[in-house]
């Protein structure tokens, strides 16, 4: 529903008073409010303990304040500490309800610490909506029995108590209601072991021994029979659609394509319609997304130059983040650029490449932009009558008026909210949020709450290059995506941890995206390395992290900086950039970038965050890390009918100057692999590197060479020899 603009303010009013209902609240820059004057509800009585205790579940977030996030196919690890008093034996299951509150699926979860009673297990949501997730613990009597009665016949002690309490176990096992729940095959076998248990004409060494196997064992893991069942809360899990993990992002200036230098040297700008003229190339490099920086109209008073400059010349473009000038603010097009008919028809252009359009959602405005004038008390005012513009002492960014959250809130949130939705209209999917940052969370969590009502397939990437608490709570309030460290992290220590990091709990609320460059950021690695080191991020981008981005002109090695800072020189925040694209293909990184999207493609273990595993080198510049998708399922990830893991090995070199040679000490159980009996370090698997098309025999501990001119990685499908 699109509402009009009286009407939308009023609701931000009403909902904006409900939502903050007992809670201080200034609506004024100079409102004052004393401490304590505000009730504070009491607080909820504590959920008793279970017989069986189930603490420490995961992934919930700050209680299930917010929901975990998830994609449909996406195998979701639940976690959680479950014991009881006594050595009996305990169980726990991990059970996924559907939007409509029925149970879907559950999974058993296996003891994956031994002496610390935690317990893992994996859910798999097969479509988008609000779904929730349970821990059930139990006492296993099977487990138990088998146990104690394994350790007694053995020692010849109560041997026929042991079976015949065995006996009656199985008869509680093989009762109708569970049988029914069975495959055939499991329900006979089960009841042969009643039949075998209850005969004490047999040995007792062989009734034990067919009641104790793998098949019996595994057939009770997949329907047990459960004692003292006592579930945790219901904890929400929400699932967006598969582009909120898993996609990669081209970052193009649309200015810039297609624009001419006259002879005078002034410039014409590009266009919608010369730009859609790069989609075809983004696209055939397996690019999701397009993602453009603002297009809305630029502001001149305070306009920025070249390279930053105080003094603009006369047809400098200035800073598409200046935003605002008389022809329009954040809901108008830059006039240069085109109008809303060449912006719906490039949008049509990119969805005929496959690719969806995300725009930069920039909350800052020019000198010039018409809230200035409408809306004078959306902005801080100093002593002086002046509105304060955007400082990071002692830095001053005259062109920039930054906005007050806590004057008029209403008003700015209900503008914000028509912004988004009239872009929504107009055919964006995604927006690349700005600095979100150093704007009030609970503004985001309100706007994203909103979008999410109306437009749920619409995504958020979190632009915050800040401090942690920040970054992640951006993303519990509702962001979809955030930008990361990423850039910044070179050294083996530093890659690995923080791979280790984001794949690790946090996954499950703040999704990653890897950019090795932005338009703001052009790291120091990247100034020295030359072509090899941006193969070499690339490559750890793309399979770092399900979702990545590069930004246009990496295919060109774009590595010069602007003396004194960590961007490019003559940056295309300033000026036009057109690029000679002709120049790529010899160069060599945009057929690497196409390649990494469709090896991502092709791997569900690619377009996953919470299956990371670690393998050792011996070379400090060398890296090892694997990504893998157990057969039971890639099903839901779209792989009907796969029989085989999907397991996909990095063997990175981070050297883009010299030749390095390792030795990689693979995790067998990481890559579902075991070694063969009476095999050392013979081989007996193959690795199949689907950059250069070889295969390998390898065993346990193979030997790499990697040489940054000719190959930076080995990426390896792991299958059997």
């Amino acid at each position: 529903m699109r509402w009009p603009p009286s009407d939308l303010v009023r609701l931000v009013n009403s909902r904006y008073r409900t939502r903050f209902s007992g809670h201080v609240v200034a609506q004024t820059s100079d409102a004052v409010t004393s401490v304590g004057a505000v009730t504070s509800p009491q607080p909820a009585p504590p959920r008793p303990i279970g017989r069986i205790p189930v603490i420490e579940v995961s992934p919930v977030v700050e209680g299930g304040r917010w929901p975990a996030k998830a994609t449909p196919g996406e195998v979701v690890p639940v976690e959680a500490t479950v014991f009881r008093e006594g050595h009996d034996a305990v169980a726990a299951t991990a059970v996924l309800f559907g939007p409509d509150g029925r149970v879907h699926s559950w999974a058993p979860m296996e003891d994956v610490a031994p002496g610390l009673d935690r317990f893992r297990g994996f859910l798999q949501p097969d479509d988008t909506g609000d779904w929730s997730f349970r821990v059930e613990a139990w006492s296993d009597p099977y487990a138990t029995w088998a146990h104690d009665a394994t350790i007694k016949v053995g020692a010849g002690q109560d041997v026929d108590l042991m079976l015949a309490e065995g006996a009656r176990l199985f008869e509680q096992i093989t009762v109708k209601s569970l049988q029914r729940r069975r495959t055939p095959q499991d329900a006979a076998l089960l009841a042969d072991v009643a039949r075998e248990l209850a005969d004490t004409t047999r040995p007792a060494e062989a009734r034990l021994a067919m009641a104790t196997t793998h098949d019996v064992r595994d057939a009770l893991r997949r329907i047990p029979l459960r004692r003292l069942m006592s579930p945790s809360a219901t904890y929400p899990l929400r699932v967006h659609r598969r582009l909120a993990l898993a996609g990669a992002w081209y970052e193009m200036f649309p200015r810039s394509e297609g624009a001419t230098q006259r002879r005078d040297g002034t410039w014409r700008s590009g266009t919608f319609v010369s730009a859609a003229k790069r989609l075809p190339a983004i696209a055939a490099m397996g690019f999701d997304v397009v993602y453009l920086t603002p297009i809305h109209p630029i502001g001149t008073t305070f306009r920025k130059g070249r390279n930053n400059t105080l003094d603009a010349q006369p047809g400098d473009p200035g800073s598409p983040y200046a935003i605002g000038s008389p022809e329009g603010g954040h809901d108008a097009i830059h006039p240069e650029l085109g109008t809303e008919r060449g912006f719906k028809a490039f949008v049509a252009e990119a969805r005929e490449n496959g690719l969806e359009v995300a725009l930069d959602l920039a909350l800052q405005c020019s000198p010039d932009h018409p809230w200035v004038t409408e809306h004078p008390e959306w902005f801080t005012v100093r002593a002086d009558g002046s509105i304060a513009y955007a400082e990071n002492p002692p830095k001053k960014y005259q062109d920039i008026y930054p906005l007050n959250f806590d004057r008029d809130p209403a008003g700015i949130y209900a503008e914000v909210l028509r912004v988004v939705r009239r872009w929504i209209d107009r055919g964006v999917t995604l927006f690349r949020v700005d600095n979100p940052h150093t704007k009030p969370l609970d503004f985001w969590e309100w706007l994203l709450a909103e979008v999410h009502a109306t437009d749920p397939d619409v995504i958020f990437l979190s632009e915050a290059f800040t401090k942690p608490a920040m970054m992640a709570t951006l993303a519990r309030i509702g962001f979809h995506q955030s930008y990361t460290y990423f850039t910044w992290r070179n050294t083996k220590e530093e890659v690995l941890e923080y791979l280790e990091e984001v794949s690790g709990e946090a996954g499950s609320v703040m999704r990653p995206s890897f950019w090795p460059t932005t338009h703001d950021i052009l790291p120091p690695y990247l100034q020295q390395s030359g072509v090899a080191g941006f193969a070499i991020r690339a490559v750890l981008a793309a399979t770092g992290a399900p979702t990545w981005g590069i930004y246009s002109g990496y295919e060109l090695v774009e590595d010069v900086p602007r003396p004194g800072a960590d961007e490019q020189i003559d940056n295309e925040k300033y000026e036009y950039r057109p690029r000679d694209w002709g120049r790529a293909d010899e160069i060599g990184i945009s057929m690497l970038l196409g390649r990494l999207n469709e090896i991502r493609r092709a791997h569900p273990a690619l377009q996953q965050l919470r299956n990371l595993a670690v393998h050792p080198t011996t070379n400090d510049q060398v890296v090892a890390f694997s990504r893998r998708v157990r057969a039971e399922h890639l099903p839901a990830t779209g792989h009907p009918g796969a029989t085989q893991d999907d397991v996909v090995l990095v063997v990175l070199t981070l050297d883009p100057h010299q030749v390095q040679e390792s030795t990689v000490l693979l995790d067998l159980e990481a890559l579902g692999l075991t070694r063969p009996d009476g095999v050392e370090d013979q081989p007996f698997f193959t690795a199949h590197d689907l950059l250069s098309g070889e295969s390998y025999p390898w065993g346990e501990h193979p030997y790499v060479r990697l040489d940054p001119q000719q190959q930076v990685a080995h990426l390896l499908r792991i299958g059997p020899a």
